[in-house]
């Protein structure tokens, strides 16, 4: 591929956004993150990982894009690093090996604000991804092996900290359509419709010969 794609993807949980994402990767021969992001920030910043995984995608505090610029432009011996709360140093580590794994070339990354982390790479395309309530409890209740009552529960809540941390920590609004390039019903395609439609789009958007 003689171009670079970026595709990052916010979504509600249920709708699928991993699984599309990983066939979205399958289908352009990309690599994937999701969780193995937090691999490979952990190795960047010499954190641990399993503080990355407690963090994970979870807001504790309200956070800056000057602070992160500044930081991440001095480097992780700087002082305000040094003193920085730890939620935020593993915001700010994220932060930068998104934009490492970016610049390495095409990618599709899940969740994480990286359309906010990438929002300077003209590559990228940024999707939303939303779906009926009766196929995401479906969903979740296969994904994760849970009745009824309990899957519903854990959307709300996964929701919940989804939106919350990417309010805090970005400049946008998590799934407002003001926020992404592209926002879509996994529901209406299904999970491999919609990863075909989403490279469609990229395509055209780009001029792609993919």
């Amino acid at each position: 591929m003689s171009k670079k794609i970026i595709i990052t993807i916010g979504r509600e949980c249920g709708s699928g956004g991993k699984h599309v994402g990983e066939l979205i990767s399958q289908k352009l021969n990309i690599p994937f993150y999701d969780k193995e992001l937090l691999a490979v920030a952990a190795k960047n910043s010499g954190l641990c990982e399993e503080i990355f995984e407690f963090h994970d995608e979870k807001p504790t505090g309200s956070f800056l894009y000057s602070l992160v610029s500044d930081t991440y432009s001095m480097g992780y011996n700087h002082s305000g690093y040094i003193d920085m709360p730890l939620n935020q140093k593993v915001f700010l580590a994220q932060f930068e090996a998104i934009q490492k794994i970016a610049d390495e070339g095409s990618c599709v990354i899940v969740g994480r604000c990286a359309d906010y982390a990438l929002a300077d790479y003209k590559e990228m395309t940024s999707v939303f991804l939303h779906g009926n309530l009766e196929d995401k409890v479906k969903y979740t209740m296969e994904y994760y092996h849970l009745p009824e009552n309990k899957a519903k529960e854990f959307m709300v809540k996964t929701d919940k900290k989804r939106s919350s941390y990417y309010n805090y920590y970005s400049d946008k609004r998590w799934g407002s359509l003001k926020s992404y390039d592209l926002c879509l019903n996994s529901s209406i395609l299904g999970h491999e419709g919609t990863a075909d439609f989403i490279i469609e789009f990229v395509k055209r958007r780009y001029q792609l010969d993919i």
